[in-house]
């Protein structure tokens, strides 16, 4: 092939735009039209982050059954370490395949690719040049994806990069669409109502912004998600809120703006019991968003205001922070909420897209939002009305202790369908496979307070006299994004993957953590600050509860019935040959790690997630027996793909990690050929 060259385009005095490279000839016109609301994916194709704009993660080729599963070859390797530092050990994103090519993002500098899906050859790329506010973006390598659509017969390819801006680009040629905004570029800060420099981006007294997730396009209407720095990374209040932009799909117009702290006047202002409202950031809505274009919604999720593990300079309930959102996608009225944690200071962060589906409910048919969550509850509510299922009480839970804050008196607890990982942390709960480590993890934990979920953190030189407080699941347990769920929309059967993981933060004095942070974010320091994250502890290289770490449950969404759970995958090879472990049968623990997944209509496929093995797994989605197993280059890093190209199936997972270049691998029957 040949090169087409490099162009260069004019745009807005705040960037110049680089498409790199643009190989000619390559990519097949757009002619398809954009995917309505449907179950699962249509003709082979994967044109959303979650395959289709219900997120369902589903589709119904068959080719690759349980009769051939295992013999799955590698048809193809796409290697991300020629774009750019960090791609050798993280690839989060997850192509999608409109109209016979592949499109994803991989490298810091958020590099948009059109790719062969035969080969995995490049077609084209495009990348923005670097800037201040692309330096300072703590997300440059965190990018999921690029979002399609179809708009007056050309395909669009969109994509929000680390400095906050959106671009619009031609789906055949990688080049930025004129008339989209300012000659292909939106400049997303400017619409967020903060003062800034179209250069530097936002001045670090007044907040930090960025994005991680792809934008989702529906009824002609591009809106835009993003993220900030981690909640236990802050040591000031001040931040900007992470209010959720809309633009026209064709003209790149802004057309609204949902201010996810309330502003005087506007519906949940009063959960915010002083004028915290007016300084307190975040409330980022960060992992991908889903939408029903016959309702004309748009479904988002968010997480906690400024700071994950204090909040008391923010009294109230917090909305619209963790929380379920559905905005009307031309104007960005909110049609209804679901708060899933009041003042959330345990970062309990919806980190999922919402799966929706159709249920049927005692002969009723709902059309439905489910939620699946770090607490390891599925909240699953009406999408039209975002009444409940079943029940959801409030229900008391522990108080802090830590002078100032003021958390909810109760939570909502889901009555139906159960938890479906550990809550809480109880003596029975620690590792038994031999007395001396269950003496062990007892001196763990005894210098901890524990109890049942929700139970708050707790601050350095506390009253009690102890190193801090375990909350089960913590920051990485239950479900997070790596993994997340998957929904058969024929039956209407939840998958959903979930770690056996706790937290212990301990908040030490705001000062003390600030005059450690190069680049404070805000003006007031806190009074208190995390002290990172809080992972816990492990007795002799062992984790602290028992087994499973890792696991798949399977849940009827017509009844709200688990149907069988299984581990994943089987025990890590350092945990079998363990000194203290290796003359017992300790059965199979499973991964301690988030199962990506994928679902079509004969197979639920899965691997062992970030820090497992490189293995793919065919199981019955009936039964959970598992069907076969494939090895893959390296361990997966996001949830993986499928599409239907010139008559074969393609199965593409995003592997790397350490040792291992991020990297797509593309598999498939060698005998298509």
């Amino acid at each position: 092939m040949k090169r087409a060259g490099v162009g260069r385009f004019a745009t807005s005095a705040a960037l110049t735009v680089l498409v790199a490279t643009t190989l000619a000839g390559c990519v097949a016109p757009a002619v398809a039209q954009q995917q309505q609301a449907q179950h699962g994916t249509e003709n082979g194709e994967w044109r959303y982050w979650g395959g289709d704009s219900f997120s369902t993660r589903y589709s119904p080729l068959d080719q690759i059954d349980a009769s051939n599963f295992e013999q799955l070859e590698v048809a193809w390797t796409w290697r991300g370490d020629n774009f750019g530092p960090g791609v050798d050990f993280i690839l989060r994103a997850t192509p999608l395949y409109v109209n016979g090519t592949l499109f994803t993002v991989a490298g810091q500098r958020r590099t948009v690719l059109a790719l062969d899906p035969a080969t995995g050859e490049t077609l084209w790329m495009f990348r923005e040049p670097e800037s201040k506010r692309w330096a300072d973006s703590m997300r440059k390598n965190y990018g999921k994806g690029v979002a399609y659509a179809q708009v007056d017969r050309r395909g669009v390819i969109y994509v929000v990069t680390p400095g906050f801006f959106l671009h619009a680009l031609d789906a055949v040629t990688g080049r930025p669409i004129d008339e989209f905004g300012n000659e292909g570029i939106v400049d997303l800060l400017a619409d967020l109502g903060y003062p800034y420099d179209p250069q530097d981006g936002l001045s670090s007294d007044i907040g930090y912004i960025t994005s991680s997730s792809p934008p989702i396009v529906i009824n002609g209407v591009v809106v835009v998600g993003n993220s900030h720095e981690q909640g236990y990374r802050q040591t000031r209040r001040e931040n900007v809120p992470g209010n959720i932009l809309a633009y026209d799909a064709r003209t790149g117009e802004h057309l609204w703006k949902f201010n996810v702290i309330p502003q005087p006047g506007e519906f949940g202002h009063e959960t915010w019991e002083s004028d915290a409202w007016s300084y307190t950031g975040n409330v980022s809505s960060w992992a991908p968003l889903s939408a029903d274009p016959e309702l004309g919604l748009v479904y988002l999720v968010t997480d906690p205001p400024t700071n994950d593990f204090w909040g008391g300079f923010h009294p109230g309930n917090n909305l619209f922070a963790t929380s379920i959102l559905a905005l009307d996608v031309k104007t960005g009225e909110r049609r209804w909420h679901f708060q899933t944690v009041h003042h959330d200071i345990w970062n309990y962060d919806n980190p999922t897209a919402p799966n929706l589906v159709d249920i049927t409910v005692d002969g009723q048919r709902i059309p439905v939002l489910v939620q699946t969550t770090k607490q390891s509850f599925a909240y699953v509510l009406n999408r039209a009305t975002g009444v409940p299922v079943w029940p959801i009480p409030e229900r008391p839970v522990p108080q802090s202790k830590i002078p100032g804050e003021k958390t909810s008196p109760t939570q909502p607890f889901p009555t139906r369908p159960a938890a479906y990982e550990m809550q809480g942390l109880t003596e029975n709960d620690l590792i038994d496979f031999t007395p001396a480590l269950r003496s062990a993890a007892l001196e763990v934990v005894r210098e901890f307070e524990f109890g049942p979920l929700f139970t708050p953190p707790l601050h350095r030189d506390n009253d009690l006299g102890l190193k801090g407080s375990i909350h089960c699941p913590g920051s990485n347990g239950g479900t997070n994004i790596p993994g997340g769920t998957v929904v058969d929309p024929e039956t209407a059967i939840l998958y959903v993957a979930s770690t056996k993981g706790c937290s212990a933060p301990i908040l030490i004095p705001g000062a003390e953590a600030d005059v450690n942070d190069p680049n404070p974010i805000g003006k007031t320091v806190m009074k208190w600050v995390a002290l990172g994250p809080g992972g816990l502890g492990r007795v002799q290289g062992l984790p602290l509860v028992k087994p499973p770490y890792g696991r798949i449950t399977a849940i009827d969404l017509n009844t709200g019935e688990h149907l069988w759970w299984i581990p994943n995958g089987d025990t890590p090879d350092r945990f079998k040959n363990h000194p203290a472990l290796r003359d017992l049968d300790i059965g199979n623990t499973g991964s301690p790690s988030h199962a990506t997944k994928l679902l079509t209509r004969t197979l639920l496929m899965y691997a062992e997630g970030r820090g497992g093995r490189p293995l793919l797994y065919a199981v019955d989605k009936r039964t959970g027996e598992r069907l076969g197993v494939v090895e893959i280059p390296a361990p997966s890093n996001s949830a993986p793909m499928t599409y239907l190209h010139e008559g074969k199936q393609y199965i593409v997972i995003p592997v790397g990690g350490v040792g291992h270049p991020g990297a797509l691998v593309a598999l498939s029957l060698s005998e298509m050929e």
